[in-house]
């Protein structure tokens, strides 16, 4: 059995409550609580807009030349992809290691604790995203119905997403220089993926390799529901579902496998 058949519906009240402990804990003791999260991707999109639209007045080839803070808005949006995946690769490094008191209960079900730092980095991303929403209405672009679309192209990324979280958790119990690993892999997935550039923009050479990136089909359809009100590549979204299934089975099977030997590691 590849999958517990229970690992969602049995421990769903776990990974709730786990999941609101993570996100509150982030922001207990601060003056201004939750809002925090929304205030830390407002001042981002801000300093974006200041940075890329007056200082730098980059434009984003094939949008409107009188919109000054258009090429923030594309660019925050690949930074809402990017964040959200790899907030999840940096902190699955210490997942298992940092929480060494559940390694020892038999009876705890440690892959969930992938799942909780998954959902914990979803709530994020949501709430990046209503800013994002947000700042469109209030600059007065054109909110489109595709919108309603962003589930269906986050969903494949998701799956993926908790596959990459067991899999780097896994090693990192037996690979502890893989913390430091994934701070440069975070960066290079940054850089080598359309965040800062248009796709369309590079060489037919260079094109190849940034379709590579995992985050750079997404990123891309992202875009398209949430900015430029078109539809999604449909196909292309069932295809990487599959293999983001096929990935996030595998590194469960493995997941499974490993920690047979974490309580002696740690």
């Amino acid at each position: 059995m590849m999958f517990n058949n229970h690992l969602f519906t049995a421990h769903r009240q776990l990974i709730y409550q786990m999941t609101k402990r993570e996100i509150t804990s982030r922001y207990r003791g601060s003056a201004l609580g939750m809002l925090w999260s929304f205030i830390n991707p407002l001042l981002m999109l801000i300093v974006y807009t200041f940075v890329f639209s007056v200082v730098f007045k980059a434009k984003w080839p094939g949008t409107v030349e009188e919109s000054k803070s258009q090429f923030a808005i594309i660019l925050f949006a690949g930074m809402i992809v990017h964040a959200f995946y790899c907030e999840v690769l940096n902190l699955s490094s210490n997942t298992i290691v940092g929480n060494s008191n559940y390694v020892k209960k038999v009876v705890f079900p440690l892959e969930v604790l992938t799942l909780i730092t998954t959902f914990a980095a979803l709530f994020n991303m949501f709430i990046s995203t209503l800013v994002l929403f947000a700042i469109n209405l209030i600059l007065g672009d054109s909110i489109h119905w595709t919108i309603l679309l962003t589930p269906v192209v986050v969903l494949p990324l998701f799956i993926l997403t908790i596959g990459s979280g067991w899999l780097v958790s896994a090693l990192g119990v037996y690979i502890r220089d893989i913390s430091q690993f994934m701070g440069v892999l975070t960066s290079l997935l940054l850089f080598l993926s359309p965040v800062f550039f248009s796709l369309n923009s590079l060489p037919a050479e260079f094109r190849g390799i940034i379709e590579l990136n995992p985050l750079t089909f997404i990123i891309e359809q992202f875009r398209k529901v949430f900015i430029f009100g078109e539809l999604p590549d449909f196909i292309g979204l069932i295809e990487y579902a599959f293999f983001s299934l096929i990935f996030t089975l595998i590194s469960y099977k493995l997941f499974n496998k490993l920690r047979k030997g974490f309580a002696d590691v740690i």
